[in-house]
């Protein structure tokens, strides 16, 4: 059986980058790999993940999202710029 493998891409400023990555570091780093680079409207975050299930992707990503989303949302509401 092969892998299965999803990309998460996000892209806004460095400063959100870095606090989007780090809500994300202590759930399981080593189930993905991460990078920001620079990009053309700041900065963009790529977090690949990759499993050998399509059950246990599925979850990772959905952890993944939900704790993203939480950390955008709070800044949302703190007034950092996205």
């Amino acid at each position: 059986m092969g892998d299965a493998v999803a990309r998460v891409v996000w892209t806004g400023s460095r400063e959100v980058a870095e606090n989007l990555l780090e809500s994300i570091m202590p759930d399981d780093p080593e189930s993905f790999e991460s990078e920001i680079v620079e990009s053309e409207d700041g900065v963009m975050l790529t977090i690949l993940i990759s499993s050998s299930e399509l059950s246990e992707l599925r979850a990772t990503v959905d952890d993944i999202l939900a704790c993203l989303s939480a950390v955008e949302g709070s800044l949302e509401v703190l007034g950092e710029e996205l």
